[in-house]
């Protein structure tokens, strides 16, 4: 069974992150998914979880935090992180040629083999540039996993989409390093434009009844992440989102 999370990214203009923590617990979420600089207090953070009764299960660390390796091991201890994403790498990246994302790649895998090693989840959490071809016609996605074989990924479906893409062709050729999945939704074209075009997960586009069913037949899921990129209405968002994976899901 997979645990309903949220990625707290959502919720960055929102404070305190107290009030954020007491909102998604009056929702029905037990779980939530970290990111920067919720990290430098990991003791704190963990005692303001526990009021709560929310468990910070997986956490997004960026690059230069996971090359930390020891202070990243002893913080997503202390809160109690079992999986660890790599989130993303900076925007003038985004367009670089095959040689770098190999060399991504490689770092990822040496990454991964440590944490691996220190009985943690490992894997890399996409967007959109993944999709976009490099100067070779090679796929950064295709690329990262095929380089780097032992780590997982956890798949934002919504951003494949935006990347030009059909998550269900991907689910089902990884479905197997699939254990964590983004579950955002994208608003009709034209639509939520004070929003970046997102929408409340079963008010957009994705058809995620039929991604559910694909991520039951084919991944390793554990952790489904609502996620909106910027919501202008937080308890809305959760509240909509909750009631929409669970449609899907009984789907």
């Amino acid at each position: 069974m997979s645990n309903l999370s949220f990625q707290l990214y959502s919720a960055r203009n929102f404070n305190p992150i107290g009030e954020v923590f007491a909102l998604l617990s009056r929702v029905g979420l037990g779980h939530v998914e970290g990111y920067g600089g919720l990290y430098e207090d990991p003791k704190a953070m963990r005692g303001l979880l526990d009021a709560h009764g929310l468990a910070m299960s997986s956490g997004h660390f960026g690059l230069d935090q996971l090359r930390e390796r020891k202070a990243t091991v002893e913080a997503a201890r202390t809160i109690g992180i079992t999986d660890i994403f790599c989130p993303a790498i900076p925007n003038d990246q985004w367009k670089q040629d095959e040689n770098a994302f190999n060399a991504l790649a490689d770092e990822l895998a040496d990454l991964g083999r440590f944490y691996k090693q220190e009985g943690f989840g490992f894997g890399w959490h996409n967007h959109h540039f993944e999709f976009w071809p490099a100067e070779s016609g090679r796929l950064p996605m295709d690329i990262i996993l095929e380089r780097a074989p032992e780590i997982d990924w956890e798949m934002d479906v919504a951003w494949v989409v935006r990347g030009g893409n059909d998550p269900l062709e991907w689910i089902e050729r990884y479905g197997n390093r699939i254990t964590a999945a983004h579950v955002k939704d994208l608003a009709p074209e034209g639509e939520n434009a004070d929003e970046d075009g997102w929408a409340d997960v079963g008010h957009g586009t994705m058809d995620w009844k039929a991604i559910m069913a694909a991520l039951d037949q084919h991944s390793r899921v554990k952790h489904l992440v609502l996620e909106h990129d910027n919501p202008a209405d937080l308890e809305r968002f959760a509240r909509r989102s909750v009631d929409g994976v669970r449609a899907a899901m009984e789907g």
